[in-house]
């Protein structure tokens, strides 16, 4: 059976995106810019959103220290031993938010990572708030020729709980960021966190539906991680009972009734997240992320559903 997005999987994956829109496996490369926050330097608030610690999502060989283009070097060669017949590549941006400078300073940062050899596109990752209409206007023109994706930590549709995470802005700057991304033709890409503190599966799947109305092309899905050190980790020790710990089971079955009623436009880049061993404050599910993947796509079959399934535009 071919699904609303061409393919016999059962979720539109963003793998098999850039496979259709690109003709062959595209890798991304991770690249730490030395971007900093509005939310850790005073600008917004401090000490950051309340679960961050950006440890948890950068590479070995990525260092605000190097230069991009020794980053994407280095990241090329590392992926040249797994991926041999990969010819293409993203530079991702994801460390903390990477359109918090001036657009001067953005675009000596940017302007050599889309000239360098077999890099197609960049990703940026960033805040809501921490665009205005010349950096969007900055990226739009980028997107006329290159793959440009501003990809926006949304984490939660509800204003109570950005407010208790500290994220510093509610949810009507990620709508108003969102919709003058997309229309100024930039592909948007969208991150969400499934078990902060004072949700529940209610809210999850309302979500669902708020997310879907908005003109978002990507999105990622990640079960909270408490990481050891924030101030999250602090909170969890004080209430553990704030916190819903999930087994890798029900989680997946829980992922498996929220995209039920997702956009199917929308291609997923993540069901799961994955830190280190040491880093978490709680117990892992103790395997990789290819083998969630094989396990959640095995659950779509059992349960005889999938991306969309449920989903209504009106």
């Amino acid at each position: 059976m071919k699904y609303p997005w061409g393919t016999d999987r059962r979720y539109y994956s963003y793998t098999d995106y850039l496979k259709q829109r690109f003709g062959e496996r595209v890798q991304k490369l991770t690249v730490n810019a030395g971007f900093t926050c509005p939310n850790r330097d005073g600008s917004v608030g401090r000490g950051g959103c309340t679960y961050c610690d950006n440890r948890a999502f950068n590479p070995s060989y990525n260092s605000s220290c190097k230069p991009v283009t020794q980053q994407l070097a280095e990241g090329i060669e590392f992926h040249k031993i797994r991926y041999r017949r990969v010819k293409k590549y993203v530079a991702y941006f994801q460390a903390y938010s990477n359109t918090y400078a001036p657009l001067e300073e953005l675009k000596k940062i940017y302007q050599p990572a889309l000239e360098y050899p077999d890099v197609i596109g960049i990703v940026v990752g960033t805040r809501p708030d921490c665009v205005n209409a010349e950096i969007l206007d900055y990226f739009a023109e980028l997107a006329k020729d290159k793959y440009i994706v501003l990809e926006y930590g949304i984490e939660s549709v509800l204003d109570k709980t950005l407010q208790a995470i500290n994220r510093g802005h509610d949810f009507e700057t990620t709508r108003f960021a969102i919709e003058e991304s997309a229309r100024r033709g930039i592909r948007t890409g969208g991150h969400m966190i499934i078990g902060l503190p004072g949700e529940e599966k209610s809210d999850w799947m309302s979500a669902m539906k708020v997310l879907s109305a908005l003109p978002l092309n990507n999105i990622k899905f990640h079960q909270l991680q408490i990481i050891k050190g924030t101030r999250m980790a602090l909170e969890f020790r004080d209430h553990p009972e704030r916190f819903r710990d999930f087994s890798m089971e029900e989680y997946l079955q829980l992922m498996t009734d929220l995209i039920e009623h997702l956009n199917p436009a929308f291609s997923i880049e993540r069901i799961a997240g994955e830190i280190g061993l040491d880093m978490g404050v709680r117990k892992g599910w103790g395997i990789r992320y290819d083998q969630v993947l094989r396990r959640f796509e095995t659950i779509l079959e059992e349960r005889e559903t999938w991306q969309g399934r449920l989903y209504s535009h009106t």
